[in-house]
């Protein structure tokens, strides 16, 4: 298991249907994930990579949303050893920046049938609870992709701070932003310090990090709150 996709080390295609084959798909990805480093703040033993929630609620979404009519082409899991790929045939009716707050089905009779049988839940709140799952387990922020004929979704293994791109602490930045937003709560220095476990020292660092997400347009003051720089309190550029 390595970083590209140039060594493939194993293939497997299932062809269960979706009520029976759910639970053991995500059962298989979960065991095939390497373990994780030791994560003092979520538990005191090694964890997986990554969070079976955030596994569940992925490859849920990628089999609600897919293109049916696309040819030649279904719902691919590709796992390396940082990261995982979760991607399925078609382009999203919403944007990757509304994920968290958005939702609208393509196929809105299978995502029913899904909550039926339990394999989904609250319409809606999947992307909430992988960002949550990502953030719990001190992960990069996930990555949403659009190309010309798929969507993906890259859940990456721990990375301490240093090692993250500017691109990285942006994405956070906003995903926390919106993730505290949509349960009616607003993001500061403080609680962006604490998505990245920072200590107190580094808030120039995060204040930083908050300057570069607002020059990206993804981010505003919350002007209802106060003008303080210090105290400043920030919303989604769509709230």
């Amino acid at each position: 298991m390595g970083i590209d996709k140039l060594k493939t080390r194993n293939e497997t295609t299932r062809v269960n249907g979706y009520a029976v084959g759910f639970h053991g798909l995500v059962d298989f990805v979960d065991s095939a994930a390497p373990q994780n480093r030791f994560i003092e703040k979520v538990v005191r033993e090694e964890v997986k990579m990554f969070p079976k929630q955030a596994l569940r609620e992925l490859i849920a979404n990628a089999l609600v949303h897919q293109d049916f009519l696309a040819t030649g082409t279904s719902v691919m899991i590709e796992m390396f050893s940082d990261r995982i790929e979760i991607s399925n045939p078609g382009i999203p009716p919403i944007k990757v920046e509304r994920f968290i707050d958005e939702n609208r089905s393509r196929n809105e009779q299978l995502a029913n049938l899904m909550r039926l049988f339990g394999i989904c839940e609250e319409k809606g709140s999947g992307i909430d609870k992988v960002v949550s799952a990502a953030e719990m387990f001190q992960l990069p922020a996930p990555d949403f992709r659009v190309g010309d004929t798929r969507t993906t979704t890259i859940l990456f293994a721990y990375q301490d701070f240093g090692d993250m791109s500017k691109t990285d602490r942006i994405r956070a930045c906003y995903q926390h932003c919106c993730l505290l937003y949509v349960n009616n709560k607003r993001m500061c220095n403080q609680t962006l310090r604490e998505r990245f476990d920072l200590s107190e020292t580094q808030t120039a660092t995060v204040s930083q990090i908050i300057g570069y997400t607002k020059e990206a347009g993804l981010i505003k003051a919350d002007q209802s709150e106060t003008n303080s720089t210090r105290y400043a309190r920030y919303l989604p550029f769509w709230a």
